[in-house]
């Protein structure tokens, strides 16, 4: 199996050298990764300049953009051949629920969805970042059963692995995705020629932690691994807004 890996913390993050080092005993690796930390992109692709590649050694790319366009350049113009699965993290921090709008780390897997391959993104749950050879193992188990059962082209994996050693995590559970409260007010600052500033507040709690999300399986220390689709499309709202369309004042 081939392998492009990926992340939104920079091609030096620990996370993604973790998950290097897990995969290159069970598959053929290429890294493609920003030059910098990107936390928080999205899917935003780089469109008012060239982006630069920087071959940092054999199969290991940096490129100065978003995580998307990393993926978007290896798939559409750097690699010679395909790889099969799309692979991105080990985030620094969790992407539960909500966070999946903002993360890179699900982007950078989301656009090798959008180009046609089956893609994982992986994160670390926790504050102190101690433990991502637990996350890089679990993704060790998931390519091995990929290479029995493939994934379907059209699926992505948001992955969540609580920061504990690998002999307290209780296994894994299939989830749906929850959600936060509103995140904390922006915080407002002064730069240092007292011009007024302002900080994006931190995240808010976890409220749908109900039995089935992927926030309880992280509390209760389960690996959470949830299917994620693109299509946004509001289905039960459509009828109704034809009929909303077809009033007289149109």
């Amino acid at each position: 199996m081939k392998i492009l890996l990926s992340n939104d913390d920079g091609y030096l993050a620990p996370g993604l050298a973790a998950l290097r080092v897990a995969l290159e005993s069970v598959a053929d690796l290429v890294v493609v990764a920003p030059e910098s930390n990107h936390s928080g992109a999205s899917n935003a692709l780089t469109l008012d300049r060239p982006l630069r590649v920087q071959q940092i050694e054999s199969n290991f790319y940096a490129i100065n953009g978003t995580p998307a366009d990393c993926v978007h350049i290896a798939l559409t113009g750097l690699l010679e051949e395909k790889p099969d699965l799309v692979v991105s993290g080990i985030n620094s921090g969790a992407n539960l629920g909500d966070d999946t709008l903002y993360s890179g780390t699900v982007a950078a897997a989301m656009e090798g969805r959008f180009l046609g391959l089956p893609a994982i993104a992986v994160s670390l749950a926790g504050r102190k970042m101690q433990h991502f050879e637990t996350a890089a193992s679990i993704v060790k188990d998931m390519i091995k059963k990929l290479s029995v059962q493939p994934l379907p082209a059209d699926i992505l994996l948001n992955v969540n692995v609580p920061d504990i050693p690998l002999k307290e995590l209780k296994g894994v559970r299939a989830t749906r995705l929850g959600s936060r409260m509103p995140p904390s007010p922006a915080v407002r600052a002064e730069d240092p020629n007292g011009r007024e500033v302002y900080w994006i507040g931190p995240a808010g709690l976890a409220d749908n932690k109900a039995d089935g999300t992927d926030f309880a399986a992280v509390i209760d220390h389960y690996a959470s691994i949830s299917p994620i689709q693109f299509d946004l499309t509001h289905h039960p709202r459509v009828e109704h807004l034809a009929d909303w369309l077809s009033g007289e004042q149109w």
